[in-house]
């Protein structure tokens, strides 16, 4: 569970969408571990679905270590007098608002189509892929206590950098129970709503997409709760 890893102070826990993710965590995790020696040991969560692995772009990689790097975005806002572009760069209806969309592992896929979802009526999604919940919440609380602390260069949390690149309400799905990404809540920018999706309940036997549904964390429930968000305002 990302959950009770979350509470081992030398466990670094990961959960990684995409081969690339893993082939960064792992590297860094080996050269931790095994050339550094430094006592910390690393809680990696997999799947076996199967699906396309994109290429990870360089710049992506320090995203990746630190816990989350902006994945893509859709319907790109574009300078004022242009039409809007997607990131397939086809023609698309008029942006009038604009959500965040936060998913991790095995849902980062359905994150995805979420915003494809959303793209289709005119919402500008950006995607974040989240590779480690419990990384960016230690992130933010040492940028917290630095401050306490009367630190000048306190810094400012790694994933309140990557959403002020992002506009709109956030929404943040993960595969597992809600609290995992109700940890980072705390970094979340000032005046943007943030919702959480998670497989809280009892354990259930299914295929996989009837699960997903179930426990409103495919791609339709990530949408509709965007949707609720945009209309609250």
């Amino acid at each position: 569970s990302h959950l009770v890893a979350a509470t081992i102070p030398n466990c670094k826990a990961w959960d990684p969408a995409f081969a690339g993710e893993l082939a960064v965590i792992l590297d860094h995790g080996m050269r931790e571990m095994l050339v550094e020696q430094r006592d910390v040991f690393y809680y990696v969560t997999l799947m076996n679905e199967n699906y396309a692995q994109p290429n990870l772009p360089a710049e992506a990689r320090e995203g990746v270590l630190r816990g989350c790097y902006l994945f893509d975005s859709w319907m790109r806002p574009s300078p004022k007098g242009q039409s809007p572009i997607s990131s397939e760069e086809s023609v698309a209806p008029a942006v009038t608002r604009a959500v965040t969309l936060l998913g991790s592992g095995a849902i980062l896929t359905e994150v995805v189509k979420a915003a494809e979802l959303l793209a289709a009526e005119g919402v500008a999604a950006s995607v974040v892929s989240v590779t480690s919940w419990s990384e960016l919440a230690r992130d933010g609380m040492a940028c917290e206590q630095r401050a306490l602390a009367g630190d000048a260069d306190a810094g400012t949390p790694w994933l309140a950098q990557v959403l002020a690149g992002t506009a709109g309400p956030i929404v943040a799905a993960t595969d597992y129970v809600r609290a995992v990404p109700e940890t980072v809540r705390a970094w979340v920018p000032l005046g943007r709503a943030y919702a959480t999706l998670g497989t809280d309940g009892f354990g259930r036997s299914d295929t996989r997409s009837a699960l997903r549904s179930f426990f409103n964390v495919d791609a339709a429930s990530i949408a509709e709760r965007a949707r609720v968000l945009l209309r609250a305002g």
